[in-house]
């Protein structure tokens, strides 16, 4: 079987990027960090995926945690991490990084002797490198011999098959030794040592990118232009200067005497947050366009637009565009004089950078508190047995979950749950965590005012559910209250880096209506909330196409509908399921006393031993099981 063909190879860093929170702070003074995956070849090789290239990484990884961690992030991306070697004696590099304000971003690098300084020459495969259009090498890894004789062989290899060679020159004075510890900072010390190095690499290349200060150490003078007219001597190759918020110039040929001189695309105007990482996300734009062999002016523009959003965010491989924001943003530059502000675009960012794709949730709901704490006391229990009973309903869920993996999920709490929410978390399970106060109308939070502090402390994967009992036909005060609580919901979310999930019942005390679900849900769309997911109870045909087409319209890339039970018995669910599996925009469903709430009766009942949970865990387990057969087989039709 002939392995699939690489847009693109990226050799050099893989790390671990810490940021701090407190933008304004000194790094002594920060609180917090946020923790991404870094390094400039990861950073370039996220970017490029995100715009839809076929890319692989060609790095080591310590194995250790992080090293997983970088491993796992790639993959998320879809880079290729086949030649992401494990180091079983270096640990994966880490970098602690800063911003104080607009123009003072410290950084402290902890590279000595880390995993992706240790790749080697033989680590470097013909057969994998000729798979690629291209080879992308970073100058860190030419500051070393054994990083050299690697990034060499990669470059003798894909020149012998056919491929480019693209030097990022990535200079950085500490991690050649010529600068302290302390001052990662530093972007310039003129070394005539490291310009002849880098001389050596220069003849090889086709694509050489840098800020006018790595043009002048490759190029070993004082200015700019002199660089350049002593690079042209060495090389053909295209040479791009990235220029800041002045945009970029490109000089396939001659060099005049002036940047200006080149091909010329001035950059876009944005609130810089950040600008570490915006040169690897400038560089992931414009190899969008160059392996493609569209026009230089083409590929300055998708450069100088990446780097722009990238300035304005967070963060290094997560502010990174994809093609579908890219594409958006250049399709209305005319109309945005501020793309960091753009609502539409940040929505984009944020949808279309999610990690796990849900193609189907089958999951089972226990996040109930209430209706729990009544049932222990309607059976005469300790109100004590209850964590106890989430964790036999969790121990089912592993049973069934292994049969359907990517696809079996959970609702549960972290009161009675919290035990096996972080025996469960981890699993590869769609997990949601209820944050509403319950039976609360209006809607209020378990977390009163503080629900964004309480999401900082949730696992990444863990998806916020509320439910919201919610009737188009409130009064204007009500439904007011109703959206004001969703949109903090969603502000929490959004600055939390967590999906979320609105679930919407009708309240009991209010008319009937079989538009009444689809009414509200266009209520919530046209107030501006856009759930990552919705959980609604079974709808009649006319409503299911009433909410897929509201999705469609107000936002397409929302995640999909999982249905909820109302402990309604099997034959009523199958009805239901036979419905909404007509649909695609229904993934499925999340449902649990249906399933669960007769055995946690008997199990209250009774002595709740070893042999009355082990009969509770399979009854559960069968139910949950027949539940998803009943759920396959009506979506096979």
């Amino acid at each position: 079987m002939t392995a699939e063909p690489l847009d693109l190879i990226c050799l050099g860093r893989a790390a671990v990027d810490l940021y701090a929170e407190q933008p304004g702070a000194r790094l002594e003074d920060a609180g917090s960090f946020a923790k991404y995956l870094g390094g400039c070849a990861a950073n370039i090789a996220v970017g490029v995926a995100r715009q839809g290239l076929k890319v692989a990484m060609l790095t080591r990884v310590g194995d250790e945690h992080m090293g997983r961690f970088v491993r796992e992030s790639l993959a998320a991306e879809g880079v290729d991490i086949s030649h992401v070697g494990i180091d079983k004696n270096r640990l994966t590099g880490l970098v602690l990084l800063g911003i104080k304000d607009r123009n003072t971003f410290p950084l402290i690098f902890y590279r000595e002797n880390c995993a992706d300084m240790a790749i080697e020459a033989a680590d470097i495969d013909a057969a994998f490198v000729a798979r690629a259009q291209a080879l992308l090498v970073t100058g860190t890894h030419l500051s070393t011999p054994g990083t050299y004789e690697a990034s060499r062989r990669a470059i003798d290899l894909a020149r012998q098959s056919g491929g480019k060679v693209i030097l990022d020159i990535d200079y950085r004075p500490v991690l050649w030794g010529l600068a302290g510890r302390g001052e990662g900072e530093i972007r310039y010390i003129a070394a005539d040592s490291v310009s002849a190095h880098l001389q050596q690499i220069v003849p090889l290349c086709d694509l050489i990118v840098g800020t006018e200060e790595e043009i002048r150490i490759a190029g070993g003078r004082d200015t700019v232009i002199e660089a350049l007219h002593r690079l042209r001597e060495l090389s053909a190759a295209t040479f791009v200067v990235k220029r800041g918020p002045y945009g970029c110039s490109v000089f396939p040929d001659r060099i005049g005497a002036s940047l200006d001189d080149g091909i010329t695309v001035e950059g876009v105007a944005v609130d810089v947050l950040n600008v570490l990482g915006a040169g690897d996300g400038f560089l992931a734009g414009f190899l969008r366009g160059w392996l493609r062999g569209e026009k230089l002016e083409t590929c300055c523009r998708y450069a100088n637009a990446c780097g722009a959003l990238v300035v304005s965010r967070h963060g290094c491989s997560p502010a990174a565009p994809t093609r579908a924001e890219l594409d958006d943003y250049l399709a209305r530059a005319s109309k945005i004089a501020r793309p960091d502000q753009d609502e539409r675009l940040n929505h984009l960012h944020r949808v279309t950078t999610r990690h796990h794709d849900w193609p189907e949730v089958m999951a089972l709901a226990f996040d109930h508190r209430l209706q729990l704490e009544q049932l222990a006391a309607e059976c005469k229990a300790d109100i004590a047995r209850v964590p106890v009973l989430k964790q036999l309903i969790g121990e089912a869920v592993l049973q069934v979950a292994a049969d359907y993996p990517g696809r079996a999920g959970v609702l549960t709490d972290d009161i009675y749950g919290r035990d096996v929410l972080e025996h469960l978390t981890g699993r590869g399970l769609w997990i949601g965590r209820p944050v509403e106060l319950p039976g609360s109308r209006p809607l209020r939070f378990m977390a009163g005012n503080n629900l964004a502090l309480a999401m900082r402390h949730w696992p990444s994967e863990h998806i916020a559910k509320c439910l919201v009992f919610y009737h188009p036909d409130d009064t204007e005060e009500l439904r007011r209250v109703q959206i004001d609580q969703l949109a903090t919901l969603q502000e929490a979310a959004i600055g939390t880096g967590h999906e979320f999930l609105i679930e919407v019942i009708p309240p009991k005390d209010m008319p009937p209506a079989v538009d009444a679900v689809s009414r509200a849900v266009a209520q919530i769309y046209a107030a501006g909330i856009r759930p990552d997911w919705w959980k609604l109870p079974g709808l009649g045909n006319e409503s299911w196409q009433a909410v897929d087409a509201l999705i469609a319209r107000h936002d397409p890339h929302c995640r999909g509908v999982v249905l909820l039970g109302l402990e309604a018995p099997e034959n009523v669910l199958a009805d239901s399921f036979a419905l909404a599996a007509q649909h695609a925009i229904c993934k499925g469903f999340a449902i649990g006393r249906s399933i669960f709430m007769q055995p946690a009766r008997d199990w209250l009942n009774g002595p709740g031993d070893d042999a009355d949970s082990a009969q509770f865990i399979a009854t559960v387990a069968e139910s949950y099981r027949r539940l998803i057969k009943i759920w396959l087989r009506y979506r096979a039709r």
